[in-house]
């Protein structure tokens, strides 16, 4: 683009020179610039009137289109047709948007909000084809984000399929109003309650085990159970000598009552049979272990677990729950109760033949953190596949594991592995401080790391392995009306058992 010339002007003055003079050429300079000037802008007037005579002159379509009978116009306004294709032209062009879903086979869980379809789901269907090599999940959210209505919502439609649900540890008693409304039970313990579970019992018994191996398998059992009481209530690991005095004193229970209970075995480590303490010395090596487990026979839990069963467990009811909301607030006692209750509860679970069965730890984060109700909850989860159980783990959010023991224990490595071991996980609403450790444990890509926080309510991100699924969760009226009410419900319908008893 060329610029326009303009004119500069200097005056030329020499050494001496009349002031007349050197105003006269002072003037004569201004009045070239001023012709310059004016010059200039009547050449830039020229220009514009030359461009808009040339604007005039052109011809627009209007914006409704031309006018004249080939204009093809018509009455209606012109739209143009939605192009629709098969799923699995729409999974080419745009996989994480049109996903091919799961299948049809499954318990209907809501809406897929990228594809639009119905979103189904199923644990034993998906090992079956492959798609997941354990059937185990992991469900993490905020308060009030629509986690524990996920979950009941799938426990509570699987039993349309055969399923059976069971719930060892329901810390606020919210499973127990959707347990009486589908003929199950839920037994509720605590300080004076009148349900006790005698957890020396042998459980229930697998078909076709012979007589040999069922006693092996009873022995081992309350061996491992009595020593997690122990290190439970001593908060410390066992010492061999420690371990030696629990297996005399059980086999001496075993030897010389009918139905094994925890205060005879108490009785036999504080005054070991004198054919069993050939050295004189099986009392001292019990003492701590026989304290400690004094507290369950006459200290603040007597009453719970020092006599026979009152209650039965009936592995042919569709649901089970045990609700100890009335030791919610007292961490120690409640892990104590977790502890006989799931050990109570594992004659049936680890029966291959006892069907497929939900096992549901709720707010799992006060679970964890008892080493050795870790070690039940992984061995659980390590032989899901043997037993056709599918364990379900709901947390607050994924940095939970990470608060369980420290750095490099071996209580937090098992916390890992139940992630590890879990490969659905479903990710309702995180805080914005959360979405680093969740992204780094979940490996989520960008896009699905900023979703975490916009998700409203009973919204998750559905990881599958490697896929994913952002999925609205639906609720029938009853549904909803039921899980609402679930706490309130809970306790009155417990106080109406306790009465009926």
């Amino acid at each position: 683009m060329n610029r326009p010339e303009r004119l500069h002007t200097a005056t030329l003055t020499t050494g001496r020179e009349p002031r007349s003079v050197r105003r006269a050429r002072q003037r004569a300079a201004a009045a070239v610039l001023a012709r310059a000037r004016q010059d200039r802008m009547q050449s830039a007037q020229q220009r514009q009137d030359a461009e808009r005579a040339e604007a005039q002159g052109l011809r627009f379509l209007p914006r409704p289109g031309d006018h004249g009978p080939a204009t093809l116009r018509t009455p209606i306004r012109f739209r143009i047709p939605q192009h629709q294709d098969t799923s699995a032209t729409w999974g080419s062009a745009y996989p994480f948007l049109a996903e091919g879903g799961l299948g049809a086979d499954g318990v209907f869980v809501g809406r897929d909000l990228h594809s639009g379809s119905s979103f189904v789901y199923d644990p034993w269907v998906l090992y079956q084809r492959g798609l997941v090599t354990a059937p185990n999940m992991v469900v993490a959210g905020i308060v009030g984000a629509g986690k524990s209505a996920l979950a009941k919502a799938l426990y509570l439609r699987s039993l349309a399929f055969g399923r059976r649900v069971y719930i060892p540890c329901d810390p606020k008693g919210e499973h127990t109003a959707i347990a009486h409304s589908v003929g199950g039970q839920a037994i509720a313990l605590g300080p004076g309650m009148t349900a006790r579970l005698n957890p020396l019992d042998e459980g229930h018994r697998p078909t076709g085990v012979e007589d040999a191996a069922w006693a092996e398998q009873v022995a081992a059992r309350r061996r491992a159970l009595v020593g997690a009481l122990t290190e439970t209530m001593l908060d410390r690991p066992l010492h061999p000598v420690e371990h030696t005095a629990i297996d005399i004193a059980l086999g001496a229970t075993v030897r010389t009552s009918a139905v094994p209970i925890l205060p005879t075995v108490v009785d036999h480590l504080l005054a070991p049979d004198k054919t069993d303490d050939l050295d004189g010395r099986l009392t001292e090596d019990g003492r701590h272990v026989a304290h400690a487990l004094r507290r369950l026979v006459r200290g603040d839990l007597a009453g719970l677990f020092d006599g026979p069963s009152t209650v039965a467990f009936d592995p042919a009811l569709p649901m089970l729950s045990l609700d100890l909301s009335r030791v919610a607030e007292n961490n120690s006692a409640l892990s104590v109760l977790m502890t006989c209750a799931s050990a109570w509860m594992e004659g049936v679970l680890a029966d291959p033949d006892g069907g497929q069965r939900w096992v549901v730890y709720d707010e799992a984060w006060r679970l964890m953190s008892h080493p050795a109700l870790l070690r039940r909850m992984d061995a659980h989860w390590r032989l899901a596949r043997h037993y056709g159980i599918a364990n379900m783990l709901v947390i607050h959010r994924l940095s939970d594991l990470d608060n369980v023991g420290d750095t490099g224990t071996a209580q937090r490595s098992l916390a890992a592995a139940l992630l590890a071991n879990a490969e659905t996980r479903v990710i309702y609403r995180q805080e914005t401080d959360q979405l680093g450790a969740t992204a780094q444990a979940l490996d989520l890509t960008r896009t699905e790391a900023r979703l975490l926080p916009t998700l409203g309510l009973g919204q998750g991100l559905w990881r599958i392995r490697r896929r994913s699924f952002l999925v609205q969760a639906q609720l029938h009226p009853d549904e909803a009306q039921l899980f609402e009410t679930g706490v309130k419900a809970s306790g009155a319908a417990a106080n109406r058992d306790e009465h009926r008893r």
